[in-house]
């Protein structure tokens, strides 16, 4: 159905989906902006081309340039990989309009799945579980303090179209509610273009559970299991586990089949996520539904031995999944650690700069995403993230041993980065129960 695809993105995912299409024969077209000129996806693309300066907005996230360079190279496919323009519904209907194939869900699915709000609706028509809330275009202090004590405090308001954790502010009270209003409406405006936010119940001390989905245009969709993204800071994932150490066979089932309805119930195709929040007693809650591939999938990759960026590539080409619910088996355990550029004494501050020192771990068993080298360096204008480190055992306890090794051999110089700190987590007893939530980090319990 198309022979090249341009990868619409940087960093180590630009590298992973390269791998995918070198993998099933296709070429390959890696887009640079002006500050990403040494970018390592460059040295193994088939072709390249800038896309614009280094603010984003001139480049990865300038529709025009990127569909431009598309025609130029005569690219048929677009993988957008994640953030950018991943869940962009405008990009997502220029790619339609210009008769190229965007390797992801429909337009009609990402603006959906991209509204909290509306989301939340089709989730709660379809019998998902939904936390109690409230959405409006327009929401007032009167407004809000209405709904909120409807609701109950605490509450949650987030951003309605925002994602990765930007947007979001819990308040106790009337009083905080008042104060933090106008912030995180300015904040939404700020990151996403729209000041519309979401009001819902704040559910303390709860685990962050997301199902891996994969749906093909022949109406199959089936999950790969769940996983555990509930050592964060700010709502930025840190560490990533599969499977859950608090999930039951029967909530894992549970959670499978409502995000399985959920997906089919608003025709989604491709890759995608339902994100949970599960609370103390086991009752779990939609939150929201990321309608493209995960930072975090390659444990689920390592537990199932699904390809999910092959798959996604695949899907989009037409053909059906090659494999039903009752063949995918969980195996071992795996777990992710996502290594930034980062002072985590400093409040997590990025740190820019350039990398004197790149040592890797390797060895059975360990994976690394990067697109690092000695060399290279780190720019301010985008994410700080240098490195996902995954490792797959047998069980839990030889994945967080084999997490320990592959920590104390990592050596990184010239940007501080969060090796030390993950060496602690990963020696925490808590974390070694299994006995951690959304706020362990923060409050410092782990």
């Amino acid at each position: 159905m198309f022979r090249k695809v341009l990868i619409a993105n940087r960093g180590e995912i630009a590298i992973r989906v390269l791998r995918a299409c070198k993998l099933l024969g296709l070429e390959t077209v890696g887009v640079y902006s002006k500050a990403d000129s040494d970018s390592l996806h460059l040295k193994f693309a088939d072709e390249t081309i800038c896309i614009g300066p280094s603010a984003s907005r001139e480049s990865y996230l300038n529709i025009e340039n990127i569909i431009g360079a598309t025609e130029i190279t005569g690219a048929q496919a677009i993988h957008p990989g994640y953030g950018f323009l991943a869940e962009n519904e405008d990009f997502a209907k220029a790619c339609a309009d210009n008769d190229i194939i965007l390797i992801g869900p429909s337009p009609e699915a990402i603006a959906l799945t991209g509204n909290k709000a509306e989301a939340k609706e089709a989730m709660a028509n379809a019998g998902v579980p939904v936390i109690p809330g409230f959405s409006s275009v327009d929401i007032d202090e009167s407004t809000a303090l209405r709904e909120a004590e409807k609701i109950g405090f605490p509450v949650l308001l987030k951003a309605s179209l925002g994602g990765g954790g930007k947007g979001m502010r819990v308040v106790n009270n009337k009083q905080e509610l008042v104060a933090a209003l106008p912030i995180v409406k300015a904040e939404a405006k700020a990151a996403f273009g729209s000041d519309e936010i979401y009001i819902e119940k704040f559910i303390g001390r709860a685990r962050h559970i997301e199902i891996q989905l994969l749906g093909d245009k022949h109406g199959n969709m089936l999950h790969l299991f769940e996983r555990d993204c509930s050592i964060q800071r700010r709502n930025q994932k840190l560490v990533e586990e599969v499977p859950s150490p608090m999930v039951t066979p029967e909530l894992r089932k549970s959670m499978g089949e409502a995000a399985v309805k959920g997906a089919l119930s608003i025709g989604y195709t491709g890759a995608g996520t339902m994100e949970f929040l599960v609370d103390s007693k086991g009752n779990f809650y939609f939150m929201e539904f990321n309608a493209r591939i995960q930072v975090e999938h390659p444990i689920t990759e390592m537990v199932t031995g699904v390809d999910i960026v092959s798959q996604q590539i695949k899907i989009a080409m037409g053909e059906k999944l090659p494999f039903k619910q009752e063949d995918i088996t969980l195996r071992g355990h795996s777990i992710e650690c996502r290594i930034n550029a980062e002072d985590h004494t400093k409040e997590f501050l990025p740190s820019p700069g350039l990398i004197e020192k790149w040592n890797p771990p390797s060895g059975p068993h360990v994976r690394v995403d990067s697109h690092c080298y000695a060399g290279y360096r780190i720019t301010p204008a985008y994410d700080s993230l240098l490195a996902k480190l995954i490792v797959h055992g047998d069980s839990r306890e030889e994945a967080i041993r084999l997490m320990r090794q592959a920590l104390d051999e990592f050596e990184i110089e010239g940007v501080d980065n969060l090796i030390e700190f993950h060496k602690s987590i990963m020696m925490s007893r808590h974390f070694i129960a299994g006995d951690y939530d959304t706020l362990s980090v923060e409050e410092n319990r782990i």
